[in-house]
């Protein structure tokens, strides 16, 4: 066979002969035992512990729980106005930081593209850019018989696809319009007119949050929050209000409801010109949402949130201006969570003295605009900026979507080919590799990579091998299994399968599939393949994968099946998912040596959890020899592609492109590192010059092996594995 010419001496070719025809006779030739009588569960039988297939996001509960305590002390300590307004300032300053900075106010270059002409009012369709070829579509409603300049407001959609045409938003722009108000409603970004995301025939193929969490993760991985994007757009939004003569600059307010919520609760915080806010189903505490439905898409959590934060800052930090919290009891935000931020928040107001500045109206509905909640919105803005007059909600005439389109076909990325939030951060993503790059060749850049890395992911070594559960012994002809569980420093079990051949001549194998041990259960397995050439093999399911996972259910970001808004939680507690498995694949190294000595243990990983076991190498976990099949070329490969697969996000790590890529952890892989199969990030195969950069920070080269079947994968696996 060809594949011998990677040999060293005749000694061992012929050893890894036999091995190698073993396995083709256990592999095409004579499967021995058939999947059906192979069982890998391990939890199955332990009916009474944790949900452990829930475990990864549990742990993030804990971290947020560490942090909202920390948070609270901090609130309840602000007894006096001064000290207050000592911690408005640290708010603000801390926003700054996690949203990431504002780019430079370019000109607006706004162009109205049609006209309605109605008995009451006229509508102005719009566009202006908010970055330079970010183009924001946008209507202006101006009431007509009204003294100017007015009062204006600045309305944000909730998640429509048809954006602020919706006929629910519409009745409630015509009813401020029809009370004296100019409006101004714009599209969010993957909304109405600005979908990012459009098929041959330039029409959407994502839903809204799906748009914005797709967009988002890159996002993330620059270490910026997507939410610096909208927040951004409706700054720019006040700007243009700001240039029209009819409004009054000094009686602006904002408001929207759900996804429109989450923007006005951010204007608000931010935008010193938003003299009144009435947030609408939005604003509750993540104490509350973490525990019920979970995070929501990409720009509904800011990066590392919950290291200082919560939802209740974006209220306290604008006080003692008017604020009315819009709330429906059945609302997927927590009721309870909207109470309690209202009680802290409203201590603000009354050290300010301005108590009656704070309001809260609920209503029994579920995630709905109502009556009730309508006309105290609308009463809420007639006092506070001073435009009197009826509340009460009216009928009204809501116009056809595509009446209200500003392009011709109803998409700006179509019609005036706008950049998008995937075009303007690979940008920003090109340009920070350039400057990572430019220091990386230097020796102290990786001499301070460790620490680094251990910073932004929040990696702790774990204190202990707490409990090892010995769980049964199966036996097979030429091998067998056994169970454990393995105990975490009292927190939870990782399930563990241990396969010992009959006859024990090769080397000790720890084996990670991104698709769960169970994925190893089929006789043409490469787990079988090995142990029947003769290698021990202890196959285990890290936190978020197998038997740990898919117990998380909730959010709106299920992209094809992944579960980024689990991903969101550890964005929002600044503890990466990629720590908590670098932490448990040391620990199982440690397990390892406890059940047969200090023998090497080489690393096979399957998938996205060659990155997690990078990591672990770059924390100083010692491999003998790491073999990484399909594993991801770069994190720069998810920023540059557009349509990217949305599993490579479970391993990446926010704000990682600011310090480093995943070739630079090649340096702290062992000698023998194997690279089988790489891909990219919409998960096709890469030619080895793909990996160039690999090689650049190590001693030894990387081996690298593309285009390989199944049968050649495997022998390239025990070649790697020879003695």
């Amino acid at each position: 066979m060809a594949i011998f010419k990677h040999m060293d001496d005749k000694g061992s070719q012929v050893g890894l002969f036999f091995h190698i025809v073993r396995t083709f006779l256990f592999i095409v030739i004579l499967p021995m035992v058939a999947s059906s009588q192979i069982n890998f569960d391990v939890l199955s039988e332990w009916k009474h512990l944790p949900d452990l297939s829930n475990n990864l996001y549990e742990q993030f509960l804990e971290v947020a729980d560490t942090h909202r305590s920390a948070r609270d002390r901090k609130v309840a300590a602000c007894l006096t106005k001064e000290q207050w307004e000592e911690r408005q300032r640290w708010v603000r300053k801390r926003l700054q930081v996690l949203v990431g900075a504002f780019p430079e106010k370019t000109p607006l270059d706004p162009r109205v593209t049609g006209t309605i002409d109605h008995s009451r009012y006229t509508i102005e369709k719009l566009h202006f850019q908010s970055r330079p070829d970010f183009h924001v579509t946008a209507a202006l409603f101006i009431p007509k018989n009204i003294k100017f300049p007015a009062p204006a407001i600045l309305f944000c959609s909730g998640h429509t696809a048809e954006g602020f045409r919706s006929e629910t938003y519409q009745h409630m722009i015509l009813n401020y319009v029809q009370k004296g108000f100019i409006v101004l409603a714009f599209d969010p970004v993957g909304q109405g007119e600005r979908s990012q995301y459009l098929d041959s025939n330039g029409l959407p193929y994502l839903s809204p949050t799906h748009d914005h969490s797709t967009a988002g993760n890159q996002v993330f991985i620059n270490g910026i929050s997507p939410a610096n994007y909208f927040i951004w757009d409706g700054i720019r939004a006040i700007d243009y209000l700001e240039s029209r003569p009819e409004v009054d600059a000094g009686r602006i307010g904002v408001t929207g409801r759900s996804g429109g919520g989450t923007q006005t609760a951010y204007l608000m915080a931010f935008d010193d010109r938003v003299s009144v806010a009435a947030p609408e189903c939005y604003l509750t505490t993540f104490d509350k949402l973490l525990r019920s439905r979970g995070p929501q898409d990409a720009e509904q959590n800011i990066l590392h949130f919950l290291d200082g934060l919560d939802l209740a800052d974006l209220v306290e930090v604008r006080a003692p201006k008017p604020t009315l919290m819009v709330t429906t009891t059945r609302d997927i935000f927590s009721i309870a969570g909207a109470r309690d931020l209202y009680s802290e928040a409203k201590r603000i107001y009354e050290s300010f003295s301005a108590a009656d500045h704070l309001q809260m109206v609920e209503d029994d509905a579920p995630h709905a605009s109502t009556r009730k909640n309508r006309e105290a919105t609308y009463a809420f803005f007639q006092k506070h900026l001073d435009n009197p007059g009826d509340a009460q909600d009216e009928s009204v005439d809501t116009l056809a979507e595509s009446d209200l389109w500003v392009t011709p076909s109803g998409q700006v990325r179509r019609d005036l080919q706008s950049a998008t939030i995937f075009s303007l951060n690979s940008t920003v993503a090109r340009e920070l590799e350039k400057t990572r790059n430019d220091s990386s060749h230097l020796p102290e850049f990786l001499n301070s990579l460790r620490d680094k890395i251990r910073d932004l992911i929040k990696y702790e070594e774990i204190n202990k091998l707490e409990e090892i559960i010995y769980a049964g012994r199966e036996n097979y002809p030429d091998f067998s299994i056994e169970k454990y569980l393995v105990g975490v420093s009292l927190q939870y079990y990782l399930p563990v399968v241990r396969l010992q051949p009959s006859e024990f001549s090769g080397q000790v194998v720890l084996l990670l599939d991104d698709q769960g041990k169970s994925n190893q259960a089929d006789s043409s397995s490469l787990a079988l393949a090995l142990v029947n050439a003769g290698h021990e093999v202890f196959i285990a399911d890290l936190s978020g994968v197998g038997e740990m996972g898919d117990g998380f259910v909730g959010g709106d970001a299920n992209l094809e099946g992944v579960p980024i808004n689990q991903w969101y939680a550890g964005v929002l507690t600044n503890k990466s998912s990629v720590a908590i498995r670098a932490e448990e694949i040391r620990l199982l190294l440690e397990f390892i040596a406890n059940t047969g000595g200090n023998r090497p243990v080489n690393l096979v990983a399957l998938g996205t959890l060659g990155i997690d076991a990078l990591h672990a190498a770059s924390q100083g976990t010692v491999f003998g020899a790491m073999i990484l099949i399909n594993h991801l070329v770069s994190y720069q490969s998810i920023l540059q592609t557009e349509k990217y697969h949305p599993k490579f996000i479970l391993s990446a790590v926010a704000g990682s492109n600011r310090f480093y890529d995943l070739h630079h952890l090649a340096h702290f892989a062992p000698d023998d590192l194997y690279i089988i199969n790489p891909v990219d990030a919409a998960d096709m195969p890469l030619k080895a010059q793909a990996l160039d950069e690999y090689q650049v920070f190590r001693k030894v080269p990387a081996q690298i092996r593309v285009d390989l079947s199944r049968e050649e994968t495997l022998w390239n696996v025990l070649l790697a594995l020879r003695q």
